[in-house]
């Protein structure tokens, strides 16, 4: 039976399977104790994907240490286990040996509980040695999915069931500062979906209004998260509730009413959260005369205050619908919307006008309440997430979906062509389809099979959750429509897909029939003559352009393919150059193994851009558009740099490739 099979049987009867095999181990002889593990591994493996299977485990973990489970294995000597290579033991393939490591981090966790004693393990060891696993693994702790963890499948689901069951009992006071500092990092990407970071900020505020919290620059950082979110102003400091706030405002003068809106603003854009208390605020600030508090606590600049000056009546209608404490987040989106200066933009009042008068038909408003609770009413809650994606297109996430492509095209779509996007979402939303075309060639989602995604995301934006379902068909029946043809399909589909602005010629490094690079040294020629100002007579990438990534995990091995979007190549703040680039996977901060470390901060990148330099970047790429009339080559590209970049290819994705 599957190690994550999620129906894996009653729990209770599982239970009693255990003690039985437990108790054959236990009476067994020294020499007979690995056959006799065995059945105990298995009902183990069965045992944590069950609900309530953990909590068994633990109840039973100083017996099946006693029995002699780990008898034999470098697990017997716990004093000696890395907290670094839990997390892998986890996730790993082998489901005997992820379910010997569980046993194994039961047992510390009731050591560390004091609710067992083990000689080779004392309290305060075991305690570390779980904080450092929670510190090490804090993306799976908040369901930030990357390739990896979406190739690990449930496997990855269980590892996030121990890490929060490790949470819940030891609390996250000594992860403190290595919480503060991931939030941080999140934040400085202004992803769409907040609520990960929200519980992350929630279980802090926890930990800081026990007693013996730490004090130090960990706590003056958390305590500026939690002040964003539950307090961010003078008069919501004290966390009074919305009711009690808005109260309030009604006794404070202009002065003090322009203070709260500014300091919301300040708080706002300084971390990309929205507090309840501020979109309280806004609500209430469109029925002030001449509503001078508004543009203040969007913390508007030149642009964002032009368009509010024209567009005030829309905005303001935009707000009453999409702004509520449930969909707090879109105030920021509202507010970068206006920043980016989209409004100027014909078709765009007229679109989003269209958007708020949406009729839903009945099922998509059953699956926006399966996702996000029937108590949001429908329209509020699609407004607030195309405020939220239009405001921050480089902050559309995949979630824990192998839908790549599709995050993709919004993410460029909200970017390039917001129009299209709204003429999606009111397409899907009414019709329960979406119509495209390739070639000439007519397709609608309704009347295709499903998709990678199945019947969509849940885990993800209102507006991914309306659209993925519908793109993810689409792009699989372009792909369909393309089978025969030589070569890599996304030639083909790129540019239909995505739109005009995708060059219509393709360079691919391995040969699709084989899997074998092919002709690699000319494709990173070809890579630096099409993006590298220093080989293309510096011109500069006018539209964002897709492109495919080898994706590696920290040890260098390959993952899968993986669809980002290019864009832009630019001296980073030393002067090397830089590739800028999208990634919807959730997170672009991530360790693709040999040195290769993505930033996302520090290096010139913009919110929501992860960059690496330009030779690095090109080791791990695959597949890149350009334009089918390039200019005569104007600068020959290096052999010894062509050579570096081959040899990091070589060293990990490409390595069973040559």
């Amino acid at each position: 039976m599957n190690l994550m099979d999620k129906g894996v049987g009653d729990v209770a009867r599982l239970t009693a399977t255990l003690d039985v095999a437990l108790d054959r181990l236990d009476r067994s002889r020294p020499f007979s104790k690995m056959s006799n593990q065995r059945p105990v591994l298995d009902v183990l493996s069965r045992m944590m994907a069950a609900e309530g299977g953990l909590d068994a485990i633990l109840a039973r973990a100083p017996d099946l240490d006693r029995a002699g489970l780990f008898a034999g294995s470098d697990w017997d000597a716990p004093n000696a286990l890395l907290p670094q290579l839990s997390g892998q033991t986890l996730e790993g393939e082998d489901r005997l040996l992820a379910a010997l490591e569980v046993a194994s981090v039961m047992r510390f966790l009731a050591v560390a509980m004091g609710e067992a004693q083990h000689p080779a393990l004392q309290q305060d060891h075991a305690r570390h040695f779980l904080t450092q696993l929670l510190a090490l693994n804090l993306r799976r702790f908040f369901d930030f999915s990357d390739e990896a963890s979406r190739a690990a499948g449930p496997r990855a689901e269980i590892t996030a069931r121990v890490l929060r069951m490790i949470a819940d009992r030891i609390g996250l006071q000594d992860v403190l500062g290595q919480m503060v500092h991931e939030i941080w990092r999140i934040l400085e990407q202004r992803p769409v979906q907040m609520g990960p970071v929200k519980d992350m900020i929630t279980q802090i505020a926890i930990v800081l209004a026990r007693e013996h919290s730490p004090s130090g620059p960990e706590r003056l950082g958390a305590e500026r998260l939690v002040s964003a979110l539950f307090g961010p102003t003078g008069e919501s400091r004290d966390d009074p509730g919305i009711d009690a706030y808005v109260a309030r405002l009604d006794h404070l003068d202009e002065v003090a009413l322009s203070r709260e809106a500014m300091g919301f603003a300040r708080s706002m854009h300084d971390t990309g959260l929205v507090s309840d208390y501020h979109a309280g605020f806004l609500v209430w600030a469109l029925d002030y005369p001449d509503r001078p508090f508004v543009p203040e606590a969007l913390g508007l600049g030149s642009t964002g205050s032009n368009c509010w000056q024209q567009f005030q009546g829309l905005i303001a209608d935009l707000i009453r619908m999409s702004v509520t404490p449930a969909t707090a987040q879109a105030v920021y989106g509202l507010a970068q919307l206006l920043e980016r200066g989209v409004l100027h933009a014909p078709p765009i009042a007229p679109a989003l006008r269209r958007a708020m008068t949406i009729d839903f038909a009945p099922a998509v408003s059953d699956r926006l309440a399966l996702g996000f609770g029937p108590k949001i009413d429908p329209h509020s809650l699609m407004i607030a997430g195309i405020l939220d994606v239009l405001g921050k297109p480089l902050g559309v996430g995949q979630g824990a979906n192998p839908t790549c492509q599709s995050a993709r095209a919004l993410s460029m779509w909200a970017l390039n062509d917001p129009d299209f996007l709204l003429h999606l979402v009111v397409q899907a939303a009414e019709a329960e389809t979406v119509v495209m075309h390739f070639e000439g060639h007519r397709i609608s989602s309704a009347d295709l099979p499903m998709g990678l995604a199945g019947a969509g995301p849940i885990d993800a934006d209102p507006v991914s959750v309306l659209l993925v379902p519908h793109l993810d068909r689409i792009y699989a029946e372009m792909g369909r429509l393309c089978a025969g043809r030589g070569g890599d399909p996304h030639r083909w589909i790129n540019p239909e897909f995505h739109g005009w602005w995708v060059a219509r010629d393709c360079a691919v490094a391995v040969d699709v029939a084989t899997g074998k690079l092919d002709d690699y040294e000319r494709f990173v020629a070809r890579f630096h003559e099409s993006y590298h100002p220093e080989y293309n007579g510096d011109r500069p990438l006018i539209h964002p352009q897709p492109a495919g990534i080898a994706f590696t995990d920290p040890t260098g091995a390959f993952i899968g393919w993986h669809a980002i979007t290019i864009l832009r190549v630019a001296p980073g703040r030393t002067g090397e150059m830089r590739v800028y680039f999208y990634n919807p996977n959730n997170d672009s901060g991530q360790d693709w193994g040999h040195g290769l470390t993505v930033t996302t901060s520090g290096n010139g990148e913009r919110h929501g851009e992860g960059s690496l330099p330009f030779e690095e970047f090109a080791s791990r790429l695959y597949l890149f558009h350009d334009q089918p009339h390039r200019t005569e080559r104007l600068k020959a590209v290096p052999p010894e740099v062509i050579a570096r970049i081959r040899d990091m290819a070589v060293e990990s994705w490409a390595k069973t490739r040559v």
